[in-house]
């Protein structure tokens, strides 16, 4: 895969996140679903990917999201936000808020649009990250750091506001299934004494094969050999978040599909791929610790699993035509007044958040809401919840 060689501090992390990972497959008799694996990859105190103190965002990382990429995106989503913070008066809790890029952006349009909410919250269970966020947003906007809160935990019920989750459906673990000649398999992890290797299995984790059956019955029957993932944790989330929200939004930014467009026959080993120092690849298994693992959002089943626990659909789109939805055109037009050079870099990078080729069309923006009216602007120039 041509990847590049690790430094000490990176071969060192690579053997701790392995040594935790092996410990928790002895503790199983062998072998652990690949979600579990996926799990302790990402999560695992101490060793996993976005817990540990590998450095993960920009160029100096392993990928760039967009709040990175240009600024201009949040402050067009923050156009949204303020929608839907004057219907409510509540807050902004944002989960996955990476180096705290997001946060500033949408903090300092909400100054300009004179709508700070009182507190903009922070789900971060990271201390590096924590941290950086921090130093992120006292040099980008030290006069509003104060209204930052982070927390450890979800707030009580009751809660009122906008909810950001920009990139986190993707980082959930999924479980990894294939379509054998006798039936359904489910991959398991093992470890070999030197590498981790797949193993498929009869499902063993509850609710797979009626997950699968369902989705069969509504895309057709898969061909044998067809393997890809299934999101089992969408339900749950979904669900705390709707016993959170009592009025306000809930935003949720990432690339995916529809699920037929998810489990097309062609697309027949599934969405997972990894990142390591900006190289894509397919192999979960080579730097766990050291390099992200996503797969695809399947955005029928998350629009499914938000109306099953009460919350309103209110829009599904491309992030293109959702961020012009939020005048995100208005905002380059004000570029116009910048420096040429500063100008043109700008707008490169805005174009990248809206060019088809980019990530125009492949990420996607679904909205829910409760006890807010609509239509949303974010969602005004083209809907797309008839696809799903």
């Amino acid at each position: 895969m041509n990847l590049p060689a690790l430094d000490a501090e990176q071969a060192a992390q690579l053997e701790q996140t392995r040594a935790c990972i092996v410990d928790a497959i002895e503790a199983a008799g062998g072998a652990i679903p690949f979600d579990r694996y996926m799990e302790l990859a990402l999560y695992a105190p101490g060793a996993g990917y976005y817990v540990n103190g590998t450095h993960k965002f920009g160029a100096a990382g392993d990928f760039v999201t967009a709040p990175e990429l240009s600024l201009l995106f949040g402050a067009a989503l923050a156009h949204q936000v303020a929608e839907g913070l004057a219907q409510t008066g509540g807050q902004v809790l944002e989960f996955g808020a990476g180096s705290g890029a997001l946060a500033a952006d949408v903090l300092q349009r909400l100054a300009e649009l004179d709508r700070l909410p009182a507190q903009y919250q922070i789900l971060e269970l990271s201390a590096e990250l924590k941290a950086r966020q921090t130093e992120t947003l006292r040099r980008r906007i030290p006069a509003l750091i104060e209204r930052v809160v982070w927390l450890e935990q979800l707030p009580d019920p009751g809660w009122r506001g906008v909810i950001l989750a920009n990139e986190v459906l993707d980082a959930m673990p999924v479980s990894r299934f294939r379509k054998g000649s006798a039936g359904w398999e489910e991959q398991q992890v093992a470890w070999d004494g030197q590498a981790f290797r797949p193993l498929w299995t009869e499902p063993r984790t509850p609710r797979l094969v009626s997950s699968l059956e369902a989705i069969e019955r509504r895309v057709g029957v898969l061909p044998p050999g067809y393997q890809s993932e299934v999101n089992l944790r969408l339900r749950p989330w979904l669900g705390a978040m709707a016993a959170l929200l009592e009025q306000g939004l809930l935003l949720l930014i990432d690339y995916g599909y529809s699920e037929r467009e998810y489990y097309h026959f062609e697309r027949d080993q599934g969405t997972l791929i990894c990142h390591f120092r900006h190289r894509a690849h397919d192999d979960p298994f080579v730097l766990p610790g050291l390099q992200d693992i996503t797969a695809s959002v399947d955005f029928s089943a998350v629009a499914e699993a938000g109306v099953e626990n009460g919350l309103e659909l209110a829009g599904y789109t491309t992030q293109a035509q959702f961020l012009l939805g939020c005048g995100l055109d208005g905002l380059l037009k004000s570029l116009q007044d910048e420096p040429e050079g500063e100008r043109i870099d700008r707008l490169q990078a805005a174009k990248q958040l809206v060019l088809p080729s980019a990530m125009g069309e492949r990420f996607k923006v679904m909205g829910f809401q409760r006890g807010v009216e609509s239509p949303l602007r974010g969602f005004s120039l083209r809907d797309l919840r008839a696809s799903l």
